[in-house]
């Protein structure tokens, strides 16, 4: 019976209509993820609300080492996932067993060596990510508590996405709601009934990832699951750690270049408008942290049924899947860049009761967002090349948006338009990093459906 299930897991990859596929693994990875972006909104808008604009500020600071934290993370979790995802498509269920088993060593080494030289250098990696006086002890406490976590952070998102790659989406989502709900309930306890601060805010993230970590791990414990954790699949084999950290570098890349785009928004929002423009260049990331996130689930939907079928040779369910993921992403980002225009006071608003915040981050956001409406096209072409396997491809459109074109922009506009400069920065990078992906999936599409006619595959 188990072994009946199993096959009608894997198999659905393969004969299910691609709408439904999509809908079945999207919605609970968007359900997921955004259940798990609650971790940092809940902990901004309790802070913002019960601590006030400098802790803002503060939490704004610590965004970059959280990214920076969440990169090492998905190098290895979403570079498993894709490659379990082919090697399933492929029918080599030996090979996904022994991805899992140097998954797992990989990702505990590296967290407790970034783990360690966080702790050693905090303050310094946060003066240079922006903090000033005023902020700087709101961005450490926070930092040094929620440190600890980082590592059950790490596991649970890894192996969620490699949970939903073998063919779990709906689990995958319980186990962002187990962390969230958890959070919720603890964070206004210890901000404010405890009156921790900032600090209570970390501590109830810390206790949420363990537990959720804890349910993850439990599920590839299991044997009823269709990947699970035995003997013979530790022993690191250089091959799948280098199959695995190809295809995560894109995501490691897009959330580094994250970092190195927040210490210098961060330094050049300081220099131009105060502490006041860094907190709300805090408020418009955790806008479009929300908006992304749902796109992101939206991909992860995509990218079992993506590489599975790249495995098989389904180049047609392919296409089709693709171009559902790019219309859905679209229109959350659509929605999003219109309500970003139409309402910047509410969205600043629901972070703050600061007057002078609420009006700088009314100013900035409209521009901020001109472009966004196009991001959840360029993010879900990103992802397909990383589903495919295709590491270079993912790297370099992952770092058009947020390096190649954003740095650039962000040294040429402010000096000339000041704090106004900064802000246009973001629509401008955002319409060329589009054209650019425009191009190379017109090119790769192509290629496709040469292969699919060359193999008399075509549907």
């Amino acid at each position: 019976m188990e072994r009946r299930e199993n096959i009608d897991r894997i198999g659905e990859l393969k004969y299910l209509s691609v709408g439904k596929l999509l809908w079945k693994y999207s919605l609970p990875a968007i359900v997921g993820t955004v259940v798990m972006s609650l971790y940092n909104i809940i902990d901004r808008v309790f802070i913002g609300q019960g601590v006030g604009p400098d802790a803002i500020a503060g939490l704004a600071i610590t965004f970059p080492v959280m990214n920076l934290a969440s990169a090492l993370g998905m190098l290895i979790g979403v570079g498993s996932s894709s490659r379990v995802s082919i090697v399933l498509g492929q029918g080599n269920k030996d090979m996904a067993f022994k991805i899992l088993g140097n998954s797992i060593i990989m990702t505990v080494v590296l967290g407790l060596c970034y783990i360690t030289a966080f702790a050693v250098f905090m303050e310094d990696i946060l003066v240079l990510f922006g903090a000033s006086e005023k902020t700087l002890p709101y961005a450490y406490d926070f930092m040094m508590y929620i440190l600890p976590g980082m590592l059950f952070m790490n596991l649970c998102y890894s192996y969620n996405n490699v949970m939903r790659a073998s063919g779990y989406p709906t689990r995958a989502m319980v186990t962002m709601f187990i962390g969230a709900g958890l959070n919720i309930i603890l964070a206004p306890i210890f901000i404010f009934v405890l009156d921790w601060g900032i600090k209570g805010a970390a501590i109830a993230s810390d206790i949420s990832m363990l537990v959720s970590a804890a349910f993850v791990m439990a599920h590839f414990m299991s044997r009823r699951s269709e990947l699970h954790f035995k003997r013979g699949i530790y022993r690191l084999e250089k091959s799948i750690l280098l199959s695995v950290v190809s295809i995560g570098a894109a995501p490691f890349l897009i959330n580094c270049a994250g970092c190195a785009i927040n210490a210098i928004v961060n330094n050049m929002l300081y220099r131009h408008g105060g502490d006041s423009s860094v907190a709300a260049m805090g408020i418009f990331t955790t806008y479009t942290q929300l908006l992304v996130t749902v796109v992101i689930g939206i991909c992860q939907g995509m990218q079992p049924i993506v590489g599975f079928n790249y495995g098989a040779r389904l180049f047609g369910r392919l296409r089709r899947t693709y171009y559902l993921a790019v219309g859905a992403a679209s229109a959350v980002c659509v929605a999003g860049t219109l309500f970003s225009l139409a309402f910047p006071h509410y969205i600043a608003m629901a972070f703050t009761t600061d007057g002078a915040l609420i009006n700088v981050t009314s100013n900035g956001l409209p521009v901020a967002m001109l472009m966004f409406w196009g991001v959840g096209f360029q993010i879900v072409s990103t992802n397909f090349f990383q589903s495919l396997g295709m590491a270079a491809k993912s790297i370099f459109l992952s770092l058009t948006r947020q390096i190649i074109f954003l740095i650039p922009l962000l040294l040429l506009l402010p000096p000339c338009f000041g704090l106004k400069g900064v802000w246009s920065a973001f629509p401008a990078s955002d319409a060329l990093a589009i054209l650019v992906t425009v191009v190379l999936i017109m090119r790769e599409f192509g290629k496709l459906r040469r292969m699919e006619g060359a193999e008399g595959i075509a549907k």
